[in-house]
């Protein structure tokens, strides 16, 4: 959830490709298989129409899209900006060079991996910086989120800018949200593996997922944006969350280990916007009764997951557009969901 506007630097985004995938739905405003949803679930899909923010949305049980509509703005197999649901994106990757040992694990310190970046003068706690710091935001370097943002995609190395913040916790303290950690994350998987974030993204994610991940912004140095800007159809992106729910399998073939899904899902810290859980990339609470994991992005960009009642749900909305809680959208996104999810436990009810 990037508490900031859309990119403005110049960065150009290449080749803005449909998302390839093979037949999951038949049309954007069709329920698929099994005659549809069921009434519960049809009626506040429906609701979600009055959103004028919402652009698209998919709701899916036990692999079954139940719903899948885009009721404004690009086709559901056309790539949309979802903004911080790129965290989430990242912290497979992450896992994914994890499982292959190209990174150590969350232990690693990142300060080997990214020394030509770091200033003479900077201060010592930047050694003790580890993946899984950044993965779960806890650097304890200053924010370069909010109102930090502008500066920092306006200086010649953002790598540089954001270790030479001061930091305002120590290393594995609070959740300190920031975009700028995210992006650290990028440049240490890129000098881990001598290969662009792009390239990891496609052989890890793309190829296996079935979908063709079109580039993103990059920095200055050429590092794809970490944590942000990616472009992503509805579609894709529930065929990530899909992987995710099923504990990192997709269509019976392993893309992740399960130790992985189950270390993103663990909580690290919290969030001081939301009061919610934060691991791994995934904001984590509780909604009637059902874990709720979550990825979050500017404008209202959500992939929810309710693992234990097969639930998967993409929202893809305006991404110019605030979405936090002063404007309101992002607490009619969960109780949409929340919606849902009580429709799917009165559906298993009405068949017991």
């Amino acid at each position: 959830m990037t508490m900031t506007p859309p990119l403005t630097r110049r960065a150009a985004v290449a080749g803005a490709a449909a998302v390839a995938l093979a037949p999951v739905a038949a049309r954007a405003d069709t329920a698929i298989g099994g005659g549809g949803p069921s009434p519960r679930i049809a009626a506040i899909a429906e609701r979600a129409s009055g959103l004028p923010q919402l652009h698209a949305l998919i709701v899916a049980r036990h692999g079954r899209p139940l719903f899948e509509r885009a009721f404004r703005g690009p086709a559901l197999d056309r790539p949309a900006n979802v903004k911080s649901v790129s965290k989430t994106v990242l912290a497979l990757i992450a896992g994914a060079a994890i499982d292959r040992g190209a990174l150590q694990g969350v232990d690693q310190p990142v300060a080997p991996l990214l020394r030509r970046s770091i200033p003479d003068d900077a201060d010592p706690r930047v050694e003790r910086i580890t993946i899984g710091h950044l993965l779960s935001l806890r650097a304890g370097l200053e924010r370069t989120s909010g109102p930090n943002y502008g500066a920092w995609i306006s200086s010649r190395n953002w790598v540089r800018d954001a270790l030479s913040r001061p930091f305002v916790d120590e290393p594995g303290g609070r959740m300190l949200y920031s975009t700028g950690s995210s992006h650290l994350l990028s440049a240490a998987l890129t000098a881990a593996m001598g290969r662009s974030t792009l390239e990891l993204a496609r052989d890890w994610l793309g190829e296996p997922l079935g979908v063709t991940i079109p580039p993103w912004p990059r920095d200055p140095q050429g590092i794809y944006f970490g944590g942000n800007d990616m472009e992503l159809s509805p579609q894709a992106l529930l065929r990530i969350g899909e992987m995710a729910r099923n504990r990192g399998t997709f269509d019976g073939r392993r893309v992740l280990s399960e130790g992985w899904i189950d270390a993103m899902w663990r909580p690290q810290g919290f969030s001081p916007f939301t009061g919610d859980s934060y691991g791994y990339g995934w904001f984590l609470r509780d909604v009637h009764g059902a874990q709720l994991r979550y990825g979050w992005g500017y404008g209202g960009q959500m992939l929810f997951i309710a693992p234990d009642l097969g639930l998967t749900a993409v929202v893809t909305s305006d991404a110019t557009r605030p979405s936090g809680r002063a404007s309101g959208y992002v607490d009619e996104l969960h109780a949409l969901f929340a919606d849902i999810v009580g429709a799917a436990r009165a559906d298993d009810a009405s068949k017991a």
